[in-house]
């Protein structure tokens, strides 16, 4: 059980604090409530943008990093296509240090044209060297697109091609940040050794005094029903070919949602899964196989992927992959099987509640859509998924004309 007590701020901010004394460590996680499926069509990559610039000074702090360091902190971000999380993690004595950074950075960058510079180039290399120069780097750039037509999940985060990122203006810039990067856009968790009190009164003194901005209301064009199945072929100098099978699925605050990530876990995950026996181990197809959701806040996508074994060619290794789901659909589902992966489920949720990050991030999320009371339910949902639900699940999401297909074919 995660024990939280919560308050809103005048401006918006909501604040969520969960007391754990058993270090003497703190955590300060803002989640603002923007990633890439925000952002103009035309100017993507800014929500990735911003979390660079974020760390390059602000209003009042020219160096984000050097006082954070000198009080033994450590922080990071990350970027999706629904959110965009930053966390300081810090001496739980230090901890109004934490505030004084995230503070300022909430109420005005520095927006120095020379910043803006620098990380551009930053995130340009980056595009460059992870996406365009890795081996397999460009699949979530195919895919996405290719899987979605119409809502802004069919650009990758890091943007649909660099051009956006190098002609980002100043201009741009202020507007993406006064627009989203508000006390009323985001979600505070302050976790660890600290109490409510003292949260309440640092909450007070660093952010209270931050204007309140027009509230964003999202309204996003919404992915139309795939009626056929699409498919992409591209060739590449990787090491072996690869097959990347998306279904449509159902959102993460869907009813169905554990019963799809289970579905997945029972096909894809680890080596007991059926697609590994059988693919891997028995035939020898793949050499690697993977089942997994995307958990996407709007309706996501089921992904089977792997490996093709040398000798073997995408269609016979597509035509395997689909044998192994037309089994599945076809026989029952042992009680005994859903068990095992409910299990396995159960005890990642466990394990990674143990670091207090995990649990402040997690809050941050469950809070952000809604309900963070969720955050004490996750456990009970995943074992209340029947084998019914599953292979309902099952028949309405593994179908022919659901399924956008990347073969990714290996150069010769």
């Amino acid at each position: 059980m995660i024990d939280f007590q919560s308050f809103t701020l005048d401006n918006g901010l909501r604040v969520y604090v969960h007391s754990d004394h058993s270090t003497p460590t703190a955590v300060l996680n803002i989640l603002y409530n923007v990633g890439s499926r925000d952002e103009d069509p035309n100017k993507t990559g800014f929500a990735h943008l911003f979390e660079h610039l974020m760390f390059g000074g602000s209003q009042n702090v020219p160096s984000y990093d050097e006082p954070l360091q000198r009080v033994g902190g450590e922080n990071n971000a990350f970027t999706s296509p629904d959110i965009t999380n930053y966390y300081i993690t810090v001496p739980s004595a230090n901890l109004e240090t934490a505030f004084w950074l995230e503070s300022d950075r909430m109420l005005s960058l520095s927006f120095d044209p020379q910043v803006l510079e620098v990380q551009r180039k930053v995130v340009i290399e980056e595009f460059n060297q992870r996406y365009l120069n890795q081996p397999y780097g460009d699949v979530w750039l195919k895919l996405r697109p290719l899987a979605y037509t119409t809502h802004p999940y069919n650009w990758a985060t890091i943007g649909k091609e660099i051009s956006h990122i190098e002609n980002a203006t100043m201009e741009d810039v202020k507007a993406f940040f006064y627009k989203y990067y508000l006390p009323n856009n985001a979600v505070m968790v302050v976790a660890g050794d600290v109490t409510v009190e003292k949260a309440r009164e640092l909450s007070e003194k660093w952010f209270a005094p931050i204007p309140a901005g027009a509230p964003y209301h999202r309204n996003l064009p919404q992915e139309p029903v795939q009626t056929q199945k699409r498919s992409l072929t591209v060739s590449a100098k990787v090491p072996t070919s690869a097959i990347y099978k998306a279904y449509h699925a159902c959102a993460r605050t869907d009813a169905d949602y554990h019963a799809t990530d289970l579905l997945s876990d029972i096909l894809g995950r680890g080596k007991s899964s059926r697609l590994y026996q059988k693919l891997v181990k028995e035939l020898k197809v793949f050499t690697s196989v993977n089942a997994y959701v995307m958990g996407s806040i709007d309706a996501g996508l089921l992904l089977i992927d792997g490996k093709v074994a040398n000798g073997i060619s995408l269609e016979e290794a597509e035509k395997q992959i689909d044998s192994v789901v037309a089994e599945f659909l076809a026989q029952p589902l042992e009680a005994q099987e859903l068990t095992k992966v409910k299990n396995q489920a159960e005890s990642s949720l466990v394990f990674g509640e143990v670091e207090l990050l995990n649990r402040a991030m997690s809050l941050a999320f469950f809070a952000l859509l809604g309900n963070p009371d969720q955050i004490n339910r996750e456990a009970a949902d995943i074992q209340a998924v029947s084998t019914d639900d599953i292979k309902r699940v099952a028949a309405q999401v593994l179908r022919p004309e659901n399924c956008s297909v990347l073969y990714y074919q290996a150069e010769k």
